[in-house]
Order: C-alpha cells, then sequence, then structure tokens
C-alpha cells in the first residue's frame, strides 16, 4: 500500500511559481490577503489555549510546526511573535525560497525539505499548522496520522481548507480561477476538497478531538477576509491532541 501523502501533480504546480511566494501582487496575492486573519486565528487560539502571560512576546516558548509552510507566509510573522518556528514543506523549491528570504528577515526559524511520513525530528511541538495544505495531499488519513504524531498530548493543531460544497465550486473555482483570475486555473481540484464532518471523523482516528471551527469569508468592498458563521466555501479548525 502506498502510504506517500504526497501528490506529485500538486507539487509540479507550486514548484512552477515558488518563486512568488513572497510577491504580494503575484501568483500569491490571494494568500497575502488572507494572511492577517490566519495569523491572528492562530495566535489568538493559541493565547487561549496556553495561558502565556509570562513571555514578553505573546507567542515566547511555544513550539510550532508548519506542515506545507510554502515560502514561509505564516512561519516568518508567527516566529516574530516569539514562537520556536519548524517548517517543512515537500517542495524543495518552496523551500530554498524560504530559506532564502530568512536571510533578509534574519528570524530563527528551520526549514526542512520533507512531507510529515518522512519527516524524520525527535522533539514534539505544542502546535501544528496544516493550512490549506490537506485539498493538496494524497490520503488525507494518513496525512493527518502523521501529522499528529509530531503534536504533544493537549498539544493544538489548525487545519483550514475548503469545504466541498456546490459553493466552494462556484466562488473558489469558477470565481476565483476563471472569472477573477485571482489563482491560476487548476490550483484547486474541488474533488479533493474536504467537508467539515469528513475532516471531523479523519482527525478523531488521528487521537484528534475538535474543539472549535469557523468559517472565513471575503468581503470585496473592505478588500479582506473575516471569520463568519458560514463555513461552505473556506473554514478553519481547531483540534486538540487527546
Amino acid at each position: 500500500m502506498n502510504t506517500s501523502t504526497i501528490n506529485e501533480a500538486e507539487l509540479e504546480k507550486f514548484n512552477k511559481i515558488a518563486e512568488e511566494w513572497w510577491d504580494p501582487n503575484g501568483k500569491f496575492k490571494p494568500l497575502h490577503k488572507f494572511n492577517p486573519i490566519r495569523i491572528e486565528y492562530i495566535k489568538d487560539n493559541i493565547i487561549k489555549d496556553f495561558n502565556n502571560s509570562k513571555g514578553k512576546k505573546p507567542l515566547d516558548g511555544v513550539s510550532i510546526l508548519d506542515i506545507g509552510c510554502g515560502g514561509g507566509l505564516l512561519s516568518e510573522p508567527l516566529a516574530r511573535l516569539g514562537a520556536n518556528v519548524v517548517g517543512i514543506d515537500a517542495s524543495k523549491r518552496n523551500i530554498d525560497v524560504a530559506k532564502h528570504h530568512l536571510n533578509k528577515s534574519k528570524l530563527k526559524i528551520k526549514y526542512y525539505n520533507s512531507s510529515p511520513e518522512n519527516f524524520l525530528y525527535d522533539k514534539k511541538f505544542d502546535v501544528i499548522l496544516n493550512m490549506e495544505i490537506v485539498e493538496h495531499v494524497d490520503n488525507v488519513q494518513n496525512f493527518m496520522n502523521e501529522s499528529s504524531k509530531f503534536l504533544n498530548k493537549n498539544g493544538i493543531m489548525f487545519v483550514a481548507t475548503l469545504n466541498q460544497t456546490l459553493k466552494s465550486y462556484i466562488f473558489a473555482i469558477i470565481g476565483a480561477e476563471y472569472i477573477l483570475r485571482w489563482l491560476p486555473i487548476g490550483t484547486h481540484d474541488w474533488n479533493k476538497f474536504v467537508k467539515p464532518d469528513e475532516l471531523e471523523k479523519i482527525c478523531k482516528i488521528s487521537s484528534l478531538s475538535l474543539k472549535k471551527i469557523d468559517g472565513v469569508k471575503f468581503n470585496p468592498i473592505l478588500n479582506k477576509w473575516s471569520l463568519s458563521s458560514d463555513k461552505s466555501v473556506n473554514y478553519i479548525t481547531k483540534y486538540k491532541k487527546n
């Protein structure tokens, strides 16, 4: 049985545009717009769970594994907030870009070219991020199993992805890729989108309990993302390791 979670076609998509990770007007422009709400959500929920009031920075002393870190768009801001961040990605080109940008930012982040099932690391983490990644991997169950192995007991995992609904097909694929051209055509495969209840079942097998789920929506008038009760397109979850 193939236990690899790497989807070669998905990997190639990101390899082709890896150089654009840090261009706010490039292929990853939507992710740059999305980033502030992701950072705020992660930071606020970590503070709530870890009650970290002694550090000089909000996330001082919190260890984070950013899986599918790309060029480091989440890893760097979280490191600036005081977290000890390790980022892994199956794309070597993504990791090369992340390391190159690290030379400019001078932050202390460790990056590795690896998928979770191939990652050899002897420490566990307080927090694991699986943000906008599960819709790009093969064998989501195995991916979550391998990811959760690196999470401390009572540690928290954030998973953000796209729901599999008619609305998500219209908005995330037809709208974002074909009409608005926010994303390169073919960025997403609707068949790989994951419904919240399916994700919860998968995570339960990996000893992860759902603690919080929120929708995330884009306001074209304000040109910004915000949390929402509508989970029909984008949603973000917080799980705790049992």
